[in-house]
């Protein structure tokens, strides 16, 4: 898929991967919608750019709030409507994420609620408001970032992992029954990413990526319509291999390993 000319939808855009991502696509000719909780990230990145191709909207959001997801995706179709006269958005990066260790010592439902409001239902609430349009126009694409720790129960991430094995398996699903609508769903796993969430962790990441390289990586995927975009390759490989394990056997590595 040739992205320029494309409108396109990114959420979780103040930093990290999504940073980089709205870092590259403002050089390309296209309609950017950049959307985030701290919008003032936003501004202060891109006026630090050496050009800037791109018409780009700033928009805040909060992802885990379905009614500020309605009024934020009202408010982009008043600007699609007033600017650009076309169909709405052609490419939807569902890319806003969180994380918090969870202990036996804190557990509490509300970092569940938390987690799972912004890396499972930011995408939900959002699919819900893009299906309309793209299943009139029979096109459309949903990227949306998931994990490669959707594969296991990680000590001290059992939220995360689990919200992104959620969007995982709901984002397949949904691919699936969208195919005979022409709209593409891409599934995005990555392993670790030096970003302001990983920063945070106090273990050895084994393969930690550039987050710039991170976001090329999945603008490359999105080019060319890959159903998973998956790196970088060796955790990739180590998580299927891990994946594979018995539960006994996952278990004693993983005491012998704390």
């Amino acid at each position: 898929m040739e992205l320029r000319n494309k409108t396109i939808l990114l959420t979780g855009a103040s930093s990290g991967i999504g940073k980089e991502i709205a870092k590259k696509l403002a050089v390309y000719d296209c309609r950017l919608f950049l959307l985030a909780g701290r919008t003032y990230l936003i501004e202060e990145y891109l006026k630090r750019l050496p050009e800037v191709t791109a018409d780009i909207n700033i928009i805040p959001n909060d992802v885990s709030d379905k009614a500020d997801v309605g009024k934020c995706f009202d408010e982009i179709t008043k600007i699609i409507k007033e600017k650009y006269t076309d169909e709405g958005i052609d490419i939807a990066i569902l890319n806003a994420g969180i994380d918090s260790k969870i202990s036996p010592g804190n557990f509490n439902s509300e970092a569940a609620e938390k987690i799972f409001g912004v890396n499972y239902f930011g995408i939900v609430y959002w699919i819900e408001k893009l299906m309309p349009s793209f299943m009139k126009n029979k096109k459309g694409m949903i990227v949306g970032v998931s994990s490669l720790a959707d594969n296991r129960g990680y000590g001290g991430s059992g939220f995360y992992c689990s919200s992104k094995a959620a969007v995982s398996i709901f984002l397949e699903g949904l691919r699936l029954e969208l195919i005979p609508y022409g709209i593409n769903v891409i599934t995005v796993k990555p392993g670790f990413v030096k970003t302001p969430m990983t920063d945070k962790n106090d273990f050895k990441m084994p393969f930690l990526m550039n987050p710039g390289k991170a976001a090329g990586i999945i603008l490359k995927g999105i080019k060319k319509e890959k159903r998973l975009i998956r790196f970088p390759i060796p955790t990739v490989i180590g998580s299927y291999i891990i994946g594979l394990l018995p539960g006994r056997f996952y278990e004693f590595l993983s005491r012998k390993l704390r």
